[in-house]
C-alpha cells in the first residue's frame, strides 16, 4: 500500500518500518471498505452486532487521536472507567445524525499523519506503563514496554479492518481487496473487473 499511502520510513529501524508498513497496509483496507456506499448504507448494522462501516472508521479515528496524544506525552490514555465513560465510548462506534461518510473518512486521513508520525517516534524499547483494563481482568497500571502498545496497535488496525470488510460484503457482496485493486490501477482480467463508485456515494468521480 505504500505506493498510494506513503510514509517515509527509510531512516527508521527495521521494527519501525514494519510496524508502520502493517498499520498503513490494515488502515488503508479499513478506508477502502466504505468506498461506493451512501450514508445510508455506512450506517448499517447487518450481522448481529452493532459495528457498522461509518461507526468502525469513527472509533478507528478516536483511537489514533489517543495514541498520538499517548504516545507525545498528550493525555491519550484512558482515564477513570465509569459509567459516563464507558458510554461515551459507545457512543464511538456510530455516526451521529449529522454526520457523514465522507466527514468520517476527512478525520480519518487528517488523524493518520499525527499518528503514524507518534509511533514513527517511538522507541520500541522504552519503558511505559499500561493502564488497568478491567474487561481484560487487569484492575492496575502495570510496567511494560512501547513495544507491547505499537504491536497492540496493529492488532487492533487489522481487527477492526477484518470487521469492516465482512459487514461491507453483508451490505452489496463487495469484497474490499477488489475495491483497493481498483484504486490502484488494475486493468480488468479474466478474474477482475474494476470497481466504479456509483454517482453520490463515497469515492465517486
Amino acid at each position: 500500500m505504500s505506493s498510494i499511502e506513503s510514509t517515509a520510513t527509510e531512516a527508521l529501524s527495521q521494527e519501525r518500518q514494519d510496524l508502520i508498513e502493517a498499520l498503513q497496509t490494515h488502515r488503508y483496507f479499513l478506508k477502502f471498505t466504505a468506498q461506493g456506499l451512501t450514508d445510508e448504507q455506512a450506517r448499517l448494522t447487518p450481522t448481529p452486532s452493532a459495528l457498522s462501516i461509518g461507526g468502525l472508521i469513527k472509533h478507528v479515528t478516536q483511537g489514533m487521536r489517543r495514541t498520538t496524544a499517548r504516545l507525545t506525552g498528550g493525555e491519550g490514555a484512558p482515564g477513570v472507567i465509569d459509567e459516563a465513560a464507558f458510554a461515551a465510548y459507545q457512543a464511538g462506534f456510530a455516526l451521529t445524525d449529522d454526520e457523514t461518510a465522507a466527514g468520517a473518512l476527512a478525520a480519518f486521513d487528517e488523524a493518520r499523519v499525527a499518528y503514524l508520525a507518534a509511533v514513527a517516534g517511538t522507541d520500541p524499547s522504552a519503558p511505559t506503563t499500561e493502564p488497568p483494563a478491567p474487561w481484560y481482568g487487569i484492575h492496575d497500571p502495570r510496567p511494560s514496554l512501547a513495544r507491547y502498545h505499537l504491536v497492540h496497535q496493529v492488532e487492533e488496525m487489522a481487527r477492526h479492518a477484518g470487521h469492516a470488510d465482512i459487514i461491507r460484503e453483508q451490505i452489496d457482496g463487495m469484497a474490499v481487496p477488489a475495491i483497493v485493486l481498483s484504486e490502484a490501477g488494475a486493468p480488468a482480467n479474466d478474474f477482475f473487473q474494476p470497481y466504479v463508485p456509483a454517482p453520490g456515494t463515497v469515492g465517486a468521480g
